[in-house]
Parts: C-alpha cells; structure tokens; sequence
C-alpha cells in the first residue's frame, strides 16, 4: 500500500503532482504548470501548458507575456489533470485571482493554498476553507509577534496625516500587483474620492484591475502635473521609488509604506519610511494559526516563510507537519 500522500512531492523548485506530471507554481519552466496567483514568485512565462483562473492568466499575460498555453478554471470548476487526478482552484483571498488548489487522488485531498490571508479585501474574492486531508500553508509572517491590525485603521491614520500636511503630498509606496489596488479601494470605500495620483509603473495593473471588474476611481498620472498640484493628494508608487530621484517632483512628500513588513521598526527606519502602515495580503500568526485549526487536515506542509515557529505551534497542538525546503519563492511586498 502506497504512503499517505505519496503522489505529491516537494522537490526544490515547486510541488510535482508525480501521476498527472503537473508542477504547482514551479520556480523554473516546466511542462505542465498549475499556478497560484500572479505574483513573481509563483508565476512566471516559459511553462509549456499553465492553468490558473482567468484573472491571474490576464495577470500572467500582462506581466510576463504568457498567451500560449494558458487554460483557464473558474473558481469551483473540477479540471481533470490526467490518471486519476482532479483540480479545482478555490479562493485565496490574496490579491485578484489568486486561488488555493484541491487536489484529488487515490481518495486523498490536498488543498495547497498558494497565499493566502483571511482579512476582507474589496479587490478580490474571500478565502474559502475548504477541509482535506494535507494542508499545504505559506507561513510568511508565521512568528506571534506579527498581529496586523484593521486596514480601516491604518487607511484612517494615512487620511489624518493628509488633512495634517495640507502643503504636502502623501507618497505611498505599494506593491504594484495587489497591494496598491486593494489601498486605493480601501480609500474610496472610507470616502476619498478625490484624484489619487499615481507613479507610471503603477498604471497598466491599475488598468486590468478595471477591466477585470474592480472599480478604483479617478486616477491620474504624476507625469506632467505641476509640483503644487500635488500638495495634499495622494501619490502611489512602486516601494523602489520613494526614495528615488523621481520622488523630488513632489511637494514635501510624507513618505509612507503600506507593507506587513512595517510592523518591525527598523525595516521602517531603513527604508527612511516616515508613515509605516501595516497593512498585508497575507495571514497573520492568529489567522495562520486558526486557518489550520479550521481545515483541519490529517498532516500540514509549510512551505515558505517562518516555517520553523509554525512547525513547533504544529507540534505542541499534537499536529502532523513538516517544513519544506522549496527555493525561489520570497515576500513581494519587501
């Protein structure tokens, strides 16, 4: 009789569903490819067949030019994969299209989530639990001490500072896949609905976000604005550019970073960020922690991130887990 779960096989650069010869969100190009989300370090081009929800194929195109080959599966949609074995992508919660993906074979189920948070987010659809027997969970921000608080707090501490510094521009730092979409709705949803102006880099996301059904307001480009125009508003960009020379054609920015990372002080200090907002497209300790208490899975697999304080909250709950040594897969938001 085979091993529990012996058709699923971590190997360096991803996860290899051996029978059906499909690799989940591998660091390198690969026959066949089930792909998570959109995000650099799950997705990329080169896979000769990729399947992943249409939002994170119209991602996948933008991003890395992936036309050829791309399967798309709706949310709940059962994709047979090849002897035996079944696929069907269910929310994540992690940014627009972002799925976890239950696997079945051999009458065992496999739910690897990709990632994933449990917080409300405006731009994409919820985090479904849904019960198996391996439970395949990123750990990122997997320490106790990370705690993230309401996003509704930290978007009202970035609007006091604005109403604050009326001859200053807000200049916001924000993943441009994710994180800057789902701060300019969270903006528009606590009553700003003046213009939010934004750096060039940030445009074409912010478009296909639009195009994919997630309205973001009136939005206008930096370039070609005088300096004084921007007094007051708020200015998204890449992280890269806060600091850059490209930020001096703002008047006084209030520099600021919407990232999970701002919890720790010193990433805030080194990056001269002056308003850190803590606000993150992944779980949390509590919510990594009740999510597996949730699924409630025979085993647990972490992937990436702060495996080994996960592990131990594993061990001493009288779970089954392992920490898996896959490469490639970092924090975007860093």
């Amino acid at each position: 009789m085979a091993a529990a779960f012996s058709w699923i096989r971590p190997e360096p650069w991803g996860l290899h569903v051996v029978p059906a010869d499909f690799w989940i969100d591998p660091a390198r190009p690969a026959p066949r490819a089930l792909v998570t989300h959109g995000h650099a370090d799950h997705a990329r081009g080169g896979h000769g067949l990729t399947i992943a929800t249409p939002e994170t194929l119209a991602i996948m195109g933008v991003r890395y030019g992936v036309a050829d080959g791309a399967q798309a599966a709706a949310l709940g949609e059962r994709v047979p994969l090849g002897n035996g074995v079944h696929a069907t992508f269910v929310s994540a919660g992690h940014v627009l299209g972002s799925a976890q993906i239950l696997l079945e074979h051999a009458g065992e189920r496999i739910v690897v989530t990709g990632d994933y948070k449990r917080a409300p987010d405006p731009t994409c659809a919820p985090f479904a639990v849904t019960p198996c027997d391996l439970f395949v969970t990123e750990a990122t921000f997997g320490l106790p001490v990370f705690k993230h608080p309401p996003i509704e707090c930290e978007i009202a501490r970035l609007l006091d500072a604005r109403r604050a510094n009326p001859d200053r521009a807000i200049l916001v730092g924000a993943y441009a896949l994710g994180k800057a979409q789902r701060l300019i709705a969270e903006l528009r949803r606590a009553g700003h609905h003046e213009p939010i102006y934004l750096h060039g880099a940030m445009e074409r996301m912010c478009r296909l976000y639009e195009e994919l059904g997630v309205p973001l307001g009136d939005l206008q480009l930096v370039a070609g604005m005088p300096k004084g125009a921007l007094a007051g508003q708020i200015v998204v960009c890449p992280p890269s550019a806060l600091n850059d020379r490209w930020s001096r054609r703002l008047p006084e920015p209030i520099t600021a970073m919407a990232s999970g990372w701002m919890q720790v002080r010193q990433r805030a200090r080194q990056k001269n960020v002056e308003l850190p907002l803590v606000i993150s497209d992944h779980a949390d300790w509590q919510a990594l922690t009740e999510t597996i208490a949730e699924v409630n899975p025979a085993e647990t697999w972490i992937t990436h991130g702060r495996e080994e304080a996960l592990l131990r909250w594993c061990q001493l709950n009288q779970r089954r887990a392992r920490a898996l040594a896959l490469v490639g897969y970092e924090d975007e938001d860093d």
